[in-house]
């Protein structure tokens, strides 16, 4: 067991300290809303991943949106999840009334501020008391890649990958002498033809943007779940004033590169976005980063994450070196079986029902959890 993990295990020989009280707050409700953002700003890092309105856009019909969260001595809990009902799954029981908890498309929770061992424990306590009495099954977050932001998480916690974490807080010139030289050379051939940035706070080029965007999720034979609607990106704009930008190349008037940034307190998140086949030539994508890491620091951002590669896409994880040469960091993600009978048995469901409509089904291994696997 890692210390990440053992920090956060309860040992039922050890006495629980209380902390504030322990809610978990339905963004359904629109008085839980108001006290979970209330939360959420007294945070100092305000992760735009935790706000209320962020997780919402991730949730199905029949989804909970929550939180889990309470006040320590000194600072906070929250811990932003989405509940699933399995009953809404077409291979599970019909007697089963569990539910499993995930996180939204992101980097996730538990977050907390000056939280120590003794409260992480009695959160945790209390937080397994609720999710044995909701019928959890499983839970799963990919993790925060700024450590220091997050409580220990009480279950596994393995590595799962590198991610990519640009530093911004040096000179522009120290910045820009940290990209490989290829960067810097593709930076000049899109300035040299007439490629510039436009940075977009309102979404006022939402059509162009989408269009590259599914362009783009097209030529990499994208997931369907990657094709969010136009709403979805209407809601976000709507209601993440401030918590966002769109950063686009434009070569002669069109569009060519974009991509939308999230915007926390002190961190931006490259999120979404592409690049236009027939303008690889004129090396955008380049100019679109450096570009964006010169306004967030701009802007007192400390870093941006450029996330990591796709399974057997070593090539994007390179590419992504290129801009941050130190700066791969460890990713994370936690899991935790509450009920490992009701897990089991969701395995033998699903596999007898994927055998009766003629499928032979076994679980990608590491899949988590593995009774979702495709």
């Amino acid at each position: 067991m890692t210390p990440l993990q053992d920090a956060g295990v309860v040992s039922p020989s050890v006495p629980v300290p209380e902390t504030g009280p322990f809610r978990v707050l339905d963004a359904g409700n629109p008085g839980d809303t108001a006290e979970w953002r209330e939360g959420w700003e007294e945070w100092p890092d305000r992760e735009v991943m935790a706000h209320p309105e962020f997780v919402r856009l991730f949730a199905r019909k029949g989804d909970l949106v929550l939180a889990a969260a309470t006040k320590t001595a000194q600072g906070g809990i929250l811990y932003p999840f989405i509940l699933r009902p399995l009953s809404a799954e077409p291979w599970a029981p019909a007697d089963l009334t569990g539910w499993d908890l995930t996180i939204a498309y992101g980097y996730g929770g538990p977050f907390a501020w000056s939280a120590t061992p003794e409260e992480a424990r009695s959160f945790w306590s209390r937080f397994d008391g609720w999710a044995r009495e909701r019928k959890v099954i499983t839970s799963f977050a990919r993790l925060s890649v700024f450590p220091d932001q997050l409580l220990p998480f009480d279950g596994d916690a393995p590595v799962n990958s590198p991610n990519i974490v640009r530093s911004l807080e040096s000179t522009e010139e120290a910045l820009w002498n940290d990209f490989i030289p290829k960067v810097r050379q593709n930076v000049r051939r899109a300035r040299s033809r007439g490629c510039r940035l436009e940075v977009d706070s309102d979404g006022a080029r939402l059509d162009e943007f989408l269009h590259v965007y599914t362009e783009t999720m097209k030529r990499r034979n994208a997931a369907s779940y990657y094709f969010f609607s136009r709403a979805f990106f209407e809601t976000l704009v709507r209601n993440l004033k401030g918590h966002f930008a769109f950063f686009h190349v434009v070569h002669e008037g069109r569009v060519v590169s974009s991509e939308l940034v999230l915007l926390s307190r002190n961190h931006a998140y490259f999120f979404l976005g592409g690049t236009l086949a027939d303008a690889f030539e004129l090396r955008p994508n380049e100019l679109l980063q450096v570009e964006t890491f010169l306004w967030c620091r701009s802007a007192g951002k400390k870093a941006l994450v450029l996330g990591g590669g796709y399974r057997g896409s070593e090539g994007l994880l390179k590419y992504k070196r290129g801009f941050a040469p130190g700066g791969e960091v460890s990713f994370r993600i936690g899991t935790k079986v509450h009920d490992p009978a009701a897990a089991a048995r969701l395995m033998e469901e699903r596999r007898r029902w994927e055998q009766a409509h003629g499928r032979v089904w076994e679980p990608e291994p590491g899949f988590f959890p593995p009774y979702r696997a495709a």
